[in-house]
């Protein structure tokens, strides 16, 4: 259906659709510098703030793993969407009224892709429970359950809560009624299948939408309200479906992502109504997870929100329980604790009160202190291991300090591990040398002074390259990449590109830029649609190349000349220029001047020629301010 969408349409998606302000819906972005914004690419772990954005020229690439593009292939990548699904949902959103091709449309049932139609039906159902939770009679339940809790009307409504009716079939009749199909609401988690047919999977409990960073419901969480619910478990959650993935959803994140942006922090609490009480209380940052550990996959998605980097360093607070079951939360994050570059804390309510309970019984800024008075997240594992031991008995020390010890694996920050050292020494009663040495034995390493543990460096995956081709970062084709950042940047400076030709290249892809470029005439002025018709022009492997030559900003300051691309692109071709002296060297030296006279007077000729168009193509380059 891509192909019946109006080129110019499309064009006009493009240029409304900022493409910061889209990719903001998944990525906290910093100002960086050349009008650029940077954050953590969603796309590929790093530890490095490499994935960038440059608005003026609509277009973003990860200098970590090499994908780049539009705003367009952005939705596309991060969604899993075809082209059509991201044209017709950007223009949506910009106001843009797409047009078809004669025999086309906006795409219906099977010709939109699944993961649109699964959206659009939690998108009904999620209408259709909070409504039913204002409606339906059996829903005095629910808001009961609210209003003991704290919540009333207003303070729910931002979370979408609502009510599933206790008839078997009544969200399955409404989505009929709205033209989703039964096996859509099946794939969708909404609807389940037994042998007497189709039935509603949530049937007399309040429901939560989970949503993702966008804001698009995927997936629901469901509280039990009635004695003879057939389902004994509290909470019933979406499956798995091709939309929802508990292990990388977290709930509350859509509408605390801002201010977790903004605060660098997130609080990370363990149930909804946690979630909507830290919310009302002042703690915006909370999110929790859906019906699962929090693990790798939640790790990244709060480092993507907090520009988690070795560079700049968020802060995470896990609020736990303070029952075994809490104390074996806070062990599995602290086994996680290495992925973060920020500082992990940890709150937990003297008297075993959830963020719920505690708003409930003492007030909203009982809930801020809960949060104030975090503790760093290493020292209350650490505390919580020793405290196994009896540490009036000498082996009772020496088992203490052996079990935490194994702990230190685990410790990425160096500050920490000394740290760590210093507590489990105080905490244990022995010397830190004695603590030092249980960690060699243990395997981990101490400087031989100031008690500085170090762990074995681990080995860097580096980013992926493209077989067929040299990575187009290599810096072999650093000039030819300069020479075409300027072009693509700039291309109103660069009437001196049409001078090159393509064996002044020798990355495959870079020379396709280069022959894209010079395919139409360069523009005299501001031209968005330019770069648009420039991407069109290459194939799909070229195109990442072309998005990273936009957003890379030119290694200089103030403001871009005409004499400074000039100077790129002779830079590029003195480099040929000497390449081919040193063909006609060694041509001439294999050539005998007596018996082959002619020819090597000829090459000799030849030679001198060279020899001053590159003086010339030297005198440009260091002119403009290239050396």
């Amino acid at each position: 259906m891509a192909g019946l969408i109006r080129d110019e349409d499309i064009a006009l998606v493009r240029e409304r659709a900022r493409i910061d302000e889209v990719v903001e819906q998944y990525v906290s972005l910093r100002t960086a510098g050349g009008g650029s914004r940077k954050g953590l690419c969603p796309f590929h772990d790093e530890k490095t703030a490499s994935f960038t954005v440059t608005p003026a020229r609509q277009y973003w690439y990860c200098f970590g793993c090499g994908r780049g593009g539009d705003v367009i292939s952005f939705l596309q990548e991060i969604e899993g969407l075809a082209f059509a699904e991201a044209v017709e949902r950007l223009a949506g959103r910009v106001g843009v009224d797409l047009r078809y091709a004669e025999g086309g449309g906006p795409a219906r049932h099977g010709e939109r892709g699944q993961r649109q139609r699964l959206v659009e039906a939690h998108r009904i159902a999620a209408e259709f429970y909070s409504s039913q939770l204002e409606e339906s009679p059996d829903a005095v339940a629910g808001r009961e359950f609210l209003s003991v809790r704290g919540f009333d009307r207003d303070a729910a409504e931002p979370f979408g809560v609502g009510f599933a009716p206790r008839a078997g079939d009544a969200l399955l009749r409404h989505l009929r009624g709205r033209g989703v199909r039964d096996e859509d609401a099946v794939a969708a988690g909404l609807v389940g299948q037994s042998a007497r047919g189709p039935y509603d999977r949530f049937r007399g409990r309040l429901v939560w939408p989970i949503r993702e960073l966008s804001g698009e419901v995927v997936g629901f969480g469901a509280r039990r309200l009635f004695d003879d619910d057939r389902i004994e478990a509290k909470y019933l959650n979406t499956p798995e479906t091709p939309i929802y993935k508990k292990s990388s959803l977290l709930y509350g994140v859509d509408l605390a992502r801002r201010d977790i942006a903004r605060s660098s922090q997130a609080v990370v609490v363990e149930g909804y109504t946690d979630v909507m009480a830290c919310h009302l209380a002042g703690v915006p940052t909370a999110v929790a997870t859906c019906g699962t550990a929090f693990g790798p996959d939640h790790t990244r998605i709060l480092r993507r929100l907090l520009l988690d980097h070795d560079e700049f360093r968020g802060e995470v607070i896990f609020t736990f329980d303070g029952d075994e079951a809490g104390q074996r939360a806070a062990l599995r994050a602290f086994e996680g604790d290495r992925e973060f570059g920020g500082q992990t804390y940890v709150a937990v309510e003297p008297d075993g009160l959830d963020p719920c309970d505690l708003r409930l019984q003492k007030g909203d800024a009982a809930v801020r202190e809960l949060v104030a008075r975090r503790v760093p997240l290493y020292r209350f594992v650490l505390r919580n291991v020793v405290d196994r031991y009896d540490l009036d008995r000498a082996d009772g020390r020496i088992d203490a300090v052996r079990a935490a010890a194994k702990l230190v694996t685990s410790v990425r920050d160096r500050s920490k591990v000394s740290a760590f050292v210093r507590e489990l020494s105080d905490m244990v009663g022995v010397d830190p040398d004695d603590v030092r040495d249980e960690i060699r034995r243990g395997g981990g390493h101490v400087t031989s002074r100031g008690g500085r543990l170090t762990r074995p460096a681990e080995p860097d995956p580096g980013a992926a390259t493209l077989d067929e081709v040299p990575d187009v970062r290599d810096p072999r084709f650093a000039d030819e990449r300069e020479a075409l950042k300027a072009v693509v940047q700039h291309p109103q400076l660069a009437s001196g590109v049409t001078a090159l030709d393509g064996s002044d290249f020798g990355h495959p892809l870079l020379r396709l830029v280069w022959e894209a470029i010079t395919a139409e005439p360069l523009p005299t002025g501001g031209d968005q649609a330019w770069l648009t018709r420039l991407a069109q022009r290459l194939p799909q492997q070229a195109q990442p190349v072309l998005a990273g030559l936009a957003v890379d900003p030119l290694p200089t300051h103030g403001e871009v000349e005409a004499r400074y691309v000039d100077a790129l692109l002779a830079r590029l071709q003195e480099i040929t220029a000497a390449r081919r002296i040193d063909e006609v060297k060694s041509r001439l030296q294999r050539t005998n001047p007596i018996e082959r006279e002619l020819d090597y007077n000829r090459m000799f000729g030849e030679l001198v020629a060279l020899e001053q168009h590159r003086r010339q193509l030297r005198e440009r380059a260091i002119g403009g301010g290239v050396a």
